[in-house]
């Protein structure tokens, strides 16, 4: 047995607790998720705090960064690629379908001229993004199959993606005179 099958022993069983804990709250608000983004000074680099984690992300060169990190749009696809491997492996634990190894790739088509004159053809978003699980398994190819149908129903990042979402923003401006209050449109 590999170390990733002693891994879903014990995904099987926190998932369990978690199932039994889910009765009990069942009446509590979601939990809120937070990121903050802050650019840093003279380089622009961008310092996300997560928790108590940092994540740098920066440009390459030819876009006046200095290669200190991922970019928005790769961070992106490894977020999904995270959320697929995280989910493959919680869909693992529950069906009791054995992982040797598990790997996921992601990839998706960004042209730096996008939008452009000469370019508005071109999506200037991260587009044609498509992934590939890389699964070592005893299992048949019938509970593979059955795995991977369970992935992409309950993904959550994977279906963030796939589903229209309502995204709301405000501005909050201040000036150096101390004077602070939100911008809205047409103002």
């Amino acid at each position: 047995m590999s170390q990733l099958n002693d891994y879903l022993a014990a995904k099987k069983k926190s998932l369990e607790e978690r199932e039994e804990e889910r009765e009990r709250v069942a009446n509590q608000p979601s939990d809120v998720l937070k990121a903050k983004v802050r650019a840093k000074d003279r380089s622009g680099v961008r310092e996300i705090r997560i928790r108590n984690f940092q994540i740098l992300s920066d440009s390459l060169p030819d876009f006046a960064g200095f290669d200190l990190g991922p970019n928005s749009a790769e961070i992106q696809l490894g977020v999904l690629g995270s959320c697929l491997t995280h989910i493959t492996l919680i869909q693992a634990a529950l069906r009791g379908v054995p992982l040797e190894s598990l790997e996921v790739e992601v990839e998706g088509e960004l042209h730096k001229f996008a939008g452009k004159d000469g370019y508005e053809e071109i999506p200037f978003w991260p587009h044609n993004i498509r992934y590939t699980l890389h699964i070592e398994s005893a299992a048949s190819k019938e509970e593979i199959a059955e795995l991977h149908r369970g992935v992409e129903e309950v993904c959550p990042i994977l279906n963030l993606l796939q589903r229209p979402q309502e995204i709301t923003g405000k501005v909050l401006h201040s000036s150096g005179s101390g004077e602070a209050g939100e911008v809205t449109v047409g103002s």
